[in-house]
């Protein structure tokens, strides 16, 4: 099935998504990759306060090149999920609604995403280019020091994904 899917990204929009569909996704976004990833964990098991809201979020592993003049982003394309394995389970349990990169997860991220209700969409490997065109702004959010690890808004219309994990267990992977 092909859906369209805009915030915000309750968990009840999710449901109806199973693996293998295809998604145009329109809203604002957080993309963050590893370094930023730790630096949220270490900040939870602080006890701090996160710099942005993780509930009913989505998340896009991917850093992104510089914006040529005119351009809010350069290059966008999803960073390999797996990196980001062992910080997903206390992002799930905080309410993030979803996860985009590219890659199979480990099967406590499919079992943490199945429980919350959450979905892990696969964005276009090798296609960088064209997702930067579903870019319509980007701004750093948290962690500037980090450069391209920082934590980005972004806001994206018709972003082309495609469901790898559902909320009942599919996997576009066949694991």
């Amino acid at each position: 099935m092909k859906y369209e899917l805009k915030e915000p990204f309750t968990k009840d929009k999710l449901e109806k998504l199973r693996a293998g569909d295809t998604v145009l996704l329109t809203g604002t976004i957080y993309a963050a990759r590893d370094a930023a990833h730790k630096k949220l964990i270490e900040m939870i098991q602080a006890g701090e306060p996160l710099p942005l809201q993780i509930e009913n979020q989505m998340v896009y592993y991917m850093g992104p090149t510089p914006a040529r003049p005119g351009h809010p982003i350069g290059s966008a394309g999803p960073t390999t999920s797996y990196r980001m394995d062992s910080f997903t389970p206390a992002l799930l349990a905080l309410g993030l609604s979803g996860m985009i990169g590219k890659g199979p997860r480990n099967d406590e991220v499919k079992k943490c995403a199945k429980e919350q209700g959450a979905v892990y969409f696969a964005a276009i490997g090798g296609a960088a280019a064209l997702i930067a065109q579903s870019i319509k702004a980007s701004e750093v959010v948290a962690f500037a020091d980090m450069g391209t690890e920082a934590v980005r808004s972004l806001y994206v219309e018709d972003m082309p994904l495609v469901v790898a994990y559902d909320t009942v267990g599919g996997d576009v992977f066949g694991r």
